[in-house]
């Protein structure tokens, strides 16, 4: 349950972090630091997930059903 909670959580700040980015660029300012930084916390969130999701078929707590 808490494996769970922890991948719906990170989905939700990779969402966020995502329209945040997308705010920042439609609002044009000549500073895009904060639209690359951003960015750069969704790719590191997106990587972070697959390492849990990998880590987490690895170890059981994903199952694999076989039909």
């Amino acid at each position: 349950m808490l494996f769970k909670v922890i991948v719906i959580s990170m989905l939700l700040l990779i969402g966020y972090s995502l329209f945040s980015a997308l705010f920042h660029m439609m609002k044009g300012t000549q500073n895009d630091d904060k639209m690359v930084k951003s960015l750069t916390w969704r790719v590191a969130l997106s990587i972070t997930l697959f390492l849990l999701l990998l880590l987490g078929l690895y170890t059981g707590v994903i199952v694999r059903v076989h039909t």
